[in-house]
């Protein structure tokens, strides 16, 4: 069967890496990368490039059928610091999206469907450390609600029509070649440009909050590994737990240091201390290891390397 991909939010942090290295794997002209903006020249001259706002099921539509599009991968979405101060954007964004992509995939339009979950979905009374891949949920953001929502509705889409559609609840994701885009953990993407720019980073996070973390490119690597997984091995259809890093600002800071000795970090904690606060310290990922083969590769000490290494 012939594999032709549709990235809708091809601009932000994940879907600029994720393009790249799917043009990569199935040829530039098989993957089409759109957002409700222009994209960086690279993703503008690496393949097709198409402006399209994710709500507007029409255009979606005859992206979908102009293109003969098998796969897409969501990526279009309000993160967590952002989605606070406008809720009711964020919701019709974030679901609105994903109900005009499943809907597409109902009515057999396209194949498979790829729709990243968060540890956002998790609140201040699920378990902190190790969390299950099957537990509490009580979110406590709007991006967090909206997310668990999705959830919900993908496993209902497969269970009542049989739609392919696979997740992962992505932790913080660190990368050099997006800036932050609005979301809780992103002080530990602007804390290597703040240490290569000033030598200084005033950090929105108390020195001990710990969160799971992840380096894009093995972020990247699960969602392939995800998406080419038979079918059968998918025993999860709400979103995978997935686990990579788990530290605090203290030891980012420490892992710059060794690179930028005179480096140095405050704190002045703000609204989006509350948020994170209310998510896991670690993530049990047992179910991806077991159905798909998920390998976590990247230390800190080595993301540290590369990310300040790229951004000079």
């Amino acid at each position: 069967m012939k594999k032709r991909i549709l990235i809708i939010g091809a601009s932000g942090q994940i879907g600029t890496e994720l393009t790249a290295r799917l043009r990569t794997q199935f040829g530039s002209h098989k993957v089409i990368a759109t957002d409700i903006r222009e994209g960086d020249s690279e993703l503008l001259e690496g393949g097709p490039f198409e402006i399209l706002d994710a709500m507007d099921y029409k255009s979606l539509e005859n992206i979908i059928i102009r293109h003969e599009i098998t796969d897409v991968y969501l990526l279009a979405a309000m993160l967590s610091a952002t989605a606070e101060k406008f809720p009711m954007r964020a919701w019709n964004l974030n679901m609105n999206s994903l109900f005009n992509v499943l809907n597409l995939a109902k009515e057999k339009k396209i194949k498979k469907v790829f729709w990243p979950s968060s540890i956002a979905v998790f609140g201040p009374t699920t378990p902190r450390t190790n969390t299950p891949q099957k537990t509490i949920m009580e979110p406590s953001t709007v991006y967090g609600i909206s997310k668990q929502a999705g959830e919900r509705w993908c496993e209902y889409y497969f269970n009542k029509y049989g739609v392919d559609v696979r997740s992962i609840r992505y932790p913080g994701l660190i990368s050099y070649k997006t800036l932050p885009g609005g979301g809780t953990t992103d002080y530990a993407v602007d804390i290597y440009h703040k240490a290569l720019k000033h030598n200084e980073y005033r950090c929105f996070l108390s020195a001990s909050t710990t969160l799971p973390m992840m380096f894009i490119d093995d972020a990247i690597k699960a969602t392939l590994s995800l998406m080419e997984a038979p079918a059968k091995d998918i025993t999860i259809r709400s979103s995978y737990n997935l686990a990579g890093l788990s530290f605090n600002p203290t030891e980012i800071a420490e892992s710059i240091k060794k690179h930028i000795p005179d480096f140095t970090i405050s704190y002045d904690p703000d609204f989006r201390q509350e948020i994170a606060d209310s998510w896991p310290q670690s993530i049990d990922d047992s179910k991806a290891q077991e159905d798909w083969g998920w390998e976590n590769s990247i230390s800190l000490e080595e993301m540290t390397g590369i990310m300040l290494g790229n951004l000079k």
